[in-house]
């Protein structure tokens, strides 16, 4: 083979093309542009209070996202994440208020309940075959039934929990650090985004991930038992769904069973805007945080310019398509 056949080395560019990391820098400076701007519209967009309002909001869509992220990159979609959200956090009310359970207990039991739902969503897609949009979507309405079901179709307050509002509004690093008052949700985010990233980065689990989404058939003729894997990754998504449910909680110091529609669509659309690929196979956790950020600013941003709730449903929704139209265009570049 002739010097002139042999393929050329990628330029620097071509590689940040191939690995999503063009993405992610264009989502950071997304990110920053959104900062700027709304500080310079509004005065009362940078006070400390509004940033951390932002941060306690990205904490829970963060952590959903998060549990997408995992799921999105083997190829498959998870529509169930909100209703899931909701009914571990109502597990975790029935648990400590009707139950009388310790605080541990409940929280255990809504990750426990989490991860369980999360199997069951993952056998219907591995072993029945079940589109994961459709499966996902079956679970979703059983989900948002269930918890209508189990909490009496009524709120269930943690009034008489002591402890149990603190692990998303408390703030352990303020407690050692006055002048910086992160809320534990945000430490909780950061925590799980942690773990999740040297899960992908750094276990079998992680490398089966991104292997199912590349081409699920080549792993399956090469010896391994796919079903399971993909089970697992749905179950441990589901555990984290499970987290997000005991901080949203935390924060409303209730179980709201109403509450968790919509939140599936701001968590796709944060792991896509961070770069992950719907197609499978790409993805990362740094990614997925700088798009929930994005989300949260922007929502926080169009209610401080007093944008009505209808109009942000709108932004959203266009936010959406203009980040699987972009994830589209890049796939076709490469």
């Amino acid at each position: 083979m002739t010097a002139e056949t042999q393929e050329k080395p990628k330029s620097y560019l071509a590689q940040l093309i191939d690995t999503g990391a063009h993405q992610r820098l264009l989502a950071f400076a997304s990110l920053i542009i959104l900062l700027v701007g709304f500080s310079i519209v509004s005065p009362n967009f940078m006070q400390t209070s509004n940033m951390i309002a932002i941060l306690q909001a990205t904490s829970v869509n963060g952590v959903l996202a998060i549990a997408a992220t995992l799921v999105i990159i083997t190829g498959g979609i998870d529509l169930s994440v909100g209703t899931l959200m909701t009914f571990t956090s109502v597990t975790a009310g029935v648990v400590l208020t009707k139950a009388g359970m310790p605080l541990p207990l409940g929280v255990i039991s809504a990750v426990a309940m989490g991860a369980f739902c999360g199997l069951c969503s993952g056998f219907f897609v591995a072993k029945m075959k079940i589109p994961p949009f459709i499966a996902t979507l079956g679970m979703m309405l059983i989900l948002k039934g269930l918890s209508l079901v189990v909490s009496g179709t009524r709120p269930i307050y943690f009034s008489d929990t002591p402890g149990f509002d603190q692990i998303s509004r408390g703030s352990l690093i303020g407690e050692i650090i006055p002048s910086v008052p992160i809320p534990n949700g945000v430490l909780i985010l950061f925590i799980v985004a942690i773990v999740a990233s040297y899960i992908l980065g750094r276990t079998v689990l992680g490398r089966y991930c991104f292997a199912l989404g590349s081409n699920e058939e080549a792993v399956r003729l090469s010896g391994v038992n796919t079903d399971r894997w993909k089970m697992a990754i749905y179950a441990l998504a589901g555990a984290i769904c499970g987290i997000a449910g005991i901080l949203i909680a935390s924060r409303l110091n209730s179980a709201q069973p109403a509450l968790g529609l919509g939140y599936e669509l701001e968590a796709i659309a944060a792991v896509v805007i961070g770069g992950t690929s719907l197609s499978g196979g790409r993805g990362t956790i740094l990614g997925t945080l700088i798009g929930a950020l994005i989300m949260a600013v922007l929502t926080n941003g169009l209610r401080v310019l007093s944008v009505a709730q209808e109009w942000q449903t709108v932004v959203t929704g266009a936010i959406i398509i203009l980040a699987v139209y972009a994830d589209m265009a890049r796939r076709r570049k490469t």
